[in-house]
């Protein structure tokens, strides 16, 4: 199990490497044009971008920092202190690694005539993308061992589609490049595969030791 996700990490921040210098480099033409054209329908559809302003907010960075918060102290309460840490540890230490970026590649956000929405601070990566990634991250692998085989997949596809649909909003609202929310959701998940990754080494390490460690399946407790 260790391996497999040591090597999933490796692997999600390579693309990510990628697109950080993709980031540093002139807006390339995939992002402009995809701007551009959903910039255009986002002005011909002005009640589909009301409802995609508010769904952007429904599931912005704090609903996913709230639902981890309050699903670690359902943990905490059943006793399993050491996921509860885990989980508000990831998506702050994610949230925080996605801030640190945005200074450092300090990427200017889309600038549309006629905008329909606006937002604060630098473009790369997004960081509704990311903590969409985290937080949805978190909490699949957390209610993982509690569902059946089916419901796994269910659980899966729901929170891919919750992800997708809130970086699909960034740029549907002009205020991310294309490239913004593939980094940010990249970064998120390259986080919890690490932060799983380092609480399977600690759980393997603690069996060795003849105690019995806290696993995922904790939390059906």
């Amino acid at each position: 199990m260790r391996p497999r996700l040591a090597l999933a990490a490796a692997l999600i921040m390579i693309p990510f490497s990628l697109l950080l210098v993709v980031a540093r480099m002139p807006v390339n033409g995939l992002d402009r044009g995809v701007a551009y054209d959903l910039h255009v329908y986002a002005l011909s559809h002005p009640a589909l971008t009301r409802f995609l302003a508010v769904w952007t907010d429904v599931f912005g960075p704090w609903t996913w920092r709230i639902a981890v918060v309050v699903l670690a102290g359902w943990m905490l309460y059943h006793g399993a202190p050491r996921l509860a840490l885990w989980a508000v540890t990831t998506i702050t230490v994610g949230g925080m690694l996605a801030l640190a970026v945005k200074i450092v590649v300090a990427r200017a956000r889309p600038l549309l005539p006629d905008p329909v929405a606006l937002a604060p601070g630098d473009s790369f990566p997004s960081g509704h993308a990311a903590n969409a990634a985290l937080g949805a991250g978190v909490i699949v692998l957390l209610v993982l061992p509690a569902l059946p085989r089916r419901g796994r997949w269910v659980a899966w596809a729901v929170a891919g589609f919750l992800v997708l649909s809130v970086g699909y909003t960034r740029i549907a609202l002009g205020v991310h490049w294309v490239s913004d929310v593939v980094g940010g959701i990249v970064l998120g998940a390259a986080v919890v595969v690490a932060a799983a990754a380092a609480f399977e080494i600690w759980r393997e390490e603690k069996s060795n030791e003849g105690s019995e460690p806290e696993s995922w399946s904790s939390t059906t407790h």
